[in-house]
């Protein structure tokens, strides 16, 4: 296997976006973000809970973490949008002998920064963290994580006791991880160590409101241009952390709910997030059926909301990772639904187009400006 292997060419200014469902993965590719071409279904009645475009040195490769009912998880890539897929014989993500433990669920996979071309992250169910050095063809277990005291401890949300966020820093050796539910922590040591950040963010499900750890959050993001900001969505509040979690401060006020999923930020421009919010616990739809993605463009003093282009009513909800952005200029805004419909928004939000519809749960969303 070439983990290094040669770019696949693309037209200048292509947009690739990639959706993972419950039953299979689709890619479109298009020139102006409003009409896509498709293929797929790729896996048919696999399910994709996880995806990452890595275009590092002027390549891409996807990767996915697949799940089947009768092989399990595992981690597959494709260096040619798709045409062919490669996965190692032994499997690319396998607990050591002695953790008495297997992979059940791929959550997330995340490729570092440009300046640590082959190394790749990826979150797990049960509760672990996992490194690549091959650009995503082989992980290892971070022990750091695993063996840490507070693990016997860490509970599991509705979807599973996992790793959902891995957030590398592109200027040091921080990495922040997002489990459900455990909270959120950090790591100063490129892995070796961990403590909980979980500082103001409020759990009014437990017994402690105000735990050391034990939060059920939902999706976290770092802010553009600083990798000590960075935004949560939990059950129940939003929040904002300008010290790399060692406080939280709620930014929920002027949104219709301080539940969701999804915590998008902007690549490029400080300051600026979207979430889509959902009617707490029994309910879980869009607040009256409404859907909505709700911008912030001053760290969350003030929301925004964009609904143009959305169907009205809908009742489906957006899963934490079933939604993202990517590169471009104006920012592109990705979303599905558990309806089966997909949205792309060519301006940062302002106007949406359902591009797919008709799918399974959609459980991931991508995009990547490819060509550049």
């Amino acid at each position: 296997m070439n983990s290094m292997a040669e770019p696949t060419p693309v037209p200048p200014h292509t947009h690739l976006l990639a959706v993972g469902t419950k039953k299979g993965l689709w890619l479109g590719t298009s020139s102006d973000r409003r009409s896509y071409t498709f293929t797929g279904p790729h896996f048919l009645m696999q399910e994709i809970p996880s995806i990452a475009i890595d275009t590092r040195g002027g390549r891409t490769r996807i990767l996915l973490g697949l799940r089947s009912e009768h092989w399990g998880p595992t981690v597959v890539h494709s260096d040619d949008l798709g045409v062919t897929w490669q996965e190692p014989d032994e499997g690319a993500i396998v607990f050591p002998a002695d953790t008495d433990a297997a992979v059940e669920r791929i959550w997330q996979i995340h490729p570092d920064a440009a300046h640590r071309p082959g190394v790749v992250w990826a979150g797990c169910e049960p509760i672990s963290v996992w490194k690549s050095t091959d650009g995503g063809a082989h992980f290892e277990l971070n022990r750091g994580l695993w063996d840490h005291p507070h693990r016997s401890e860490w509970g599991a949300g509705y979807g599973g006791a996992a790793v959902h966020t891995v957030l590398p820093s592109p200027d040091n050796e921080t990495i922040h991880v997002a489990m459900s539910t455990g909270g959120v922590y950090r790591s100063t040591d490129a892995g070796a160590s961990w403590q909980p950040r979980n500082q103001g963010i409020s759990a009014p499900f437990m017994p402690d409101p105000q735990p050391e750890f034990g939060q059920c959050v939902h999706k976290i993001a770092r802010d553009a241009n600083n990798s000590a900001t960075l935004f949560a969505q939990n059950h129940h509040g939003v929040y904002r952390t300008s010290n790399g979690g060692d406080s939280w401060e709620s930014i929920a006020g002027g949104l219709p709910t301080d539940f969701g999923f999804t915590m998008l930020t902007h690549p490029h421009r400080p300051g600026t997030a979207w979430v889509i919010p959902i009617k707490a616990d029994v309910e879980r739809i869009p607040p009256e059926g409404h859907l909505a993605v709700h911008r912030t463009d001053d760290a969350g003093t003030t929301w925004t909301r964009l609904a143009d282009g959305l169907k009205d009513p809908e009742y489906n909800v957006v899963l934490r990772d079933a939604a993202g952005v990517d590169t471009a200029e104006p920012v592109g805004v990705y979303f599905g639904t558990r309806g089966g419909s997909v949205y792309a928004s060519a301006d940062e939000g302002e106007h949406f187009t359902e591009v797919l519809n008709h799918l399974p749960d959609v459980l991931c969303v991508r995009a990547a400006l490819l060509g550049q």
